[in-house]
């Protein structure tokens, strides 16, 4: 069922999500960071190891 009186999208004023005013979009938020940083991190010692072997 839609949370308002009015089943019009009109009536919605703000952010419609499950967990929002929890903690979950900001420990959501500091996943998708930890991920993105092993994701640089890996992704750059690969690339120095590949380049090495081009300068023998």
């Amino acid at each position: 069922m839609f949370p308002y009186d009015e089943a019009s999208w009109s009536v919605v004023d703000g952010a419609m999500f499950m967990g929002w005013g929890g903690s979950l979009p900001g420990f959501a938020t500091f996943i998708a960071v930890v991920i993105c940083i092993a994701v640089l991190v890996i992704g750059q010692r690969s690339e120095t190891a590949k380049a090495k072997s081009f300068d023998k």
